[in-house]
């Protein structure tokens, strides 16, 4: 049970990242790889009541890779750590299936007192870079929570959460809203949880363009069809892949040049 976990958690990787290469590189190079590798042990040991050395290995873990889990969280499967540092999870914390985090974040508590302290996460939640879930809440499926946001309360399901205190600033994606995630996904752009809806000019800019590229992207497999059908099959011919860093550092890059310009 745990070799197969494990294995689903190594090809996971290369569905949400695309700088991974081979499974040896990520095996071998991968900290977040590494953390879950022995936090399925740790797991495995704590729930067989030998507990001191769960936790022994778990703090191996910590110094090796940078990440704290708790050996007693419950993880479920395809579980993924980007970059991973600082990340903590703690002791009561419930992770469901397909779910992400990025570096820095911590799925921690708010109380002293025993039982049930740390967040609950659906399937499917993306944490982004920095971000913190505070206490015994629920984090429903599909759910996105922002780079930097501070969460204490229950997130509905596929819902975005952003800013400090956080704050649900779009609800279940529209029709519209679900096509431009689909073309975000395909070029990489929110790779880091970050939110559709920010009242921010170059960001609705940039939605503006991926409106347009879904409807060229409509219009050409509309022509692609047309062109099978009359025995033209040039169109079915890959197109090459788009790079994430490409995206995430232009981003990056607009953004100085805005705040730049502000100051």
């Amino acid at each position: 049970m745990i070799f197969a976990q494990l294995r689903e958690d190594i090809a996971c990787v290369f569905d949400r990242d695309p700088a991974a290469r081979n499974t040896f590189e990520v095996v071998t190079t991968y900290p977040g790889v590494h953390a879950i590798l022995h936090y399925r042990i740790a797991h495995w040991l704590w729930l067989r009541g030998l507990k001191w050395l769960a936790r022994v290995l778990s703090t191996f873990s910590r110094w090796l890779t940078g990440i704290e889990i708790h050996p007693g969280a419950t993880i479920g499967r395809r579980f993924f750590i980007d970059h991973g540092m600082g990340v903590v999870i703690g002791e009561t914390a419930e992770i469901g299936d397909d779910c992400t985090l990025y570096h820095s974040v911590t799925l921690g508590g708010t109380s002293w007192k025993k039982g049930k302290r740390h967040p609950t996460l659906g399937q499917g939640v993306v944490v982004g870079a920095g971000a913190k879930v505070l206490g015994p809440i629920t984090i429903g499926s599909g759910a996105r929570v922002g780079s930097n946001a501070v969460v204490t309360k229950d997130v509905p399901e596929g819902v975005t959460v952003v800013g400090i205190p956080g704050r649900i600033i779009r609800k279940p994606t529209s029709k519209e809203e679900s096509d431009r995630r689909e073309m975000a996904a395909k070029i990489g752009f929110d790779a880091y949880g970050l939110a559709d809806e920010m009242p921010d000019p170059i960001a609705r800019s940039i939605h503006n363009l991926m409106d347009h590229m879904g409807a060229v992207d409509k219009k050409i497999d509309s022509m692609c069809r047309a062109l099978n059908n009359l025995g033209d099959h040039s169109c079915n011919e890959a197109l090459p892949q788009l790079e994430e860093e490409t995206f995430v550092s232009l981003h990056e890059k607009i953004q100085r040049e805005a705040r730049s310009e502000e100051q």
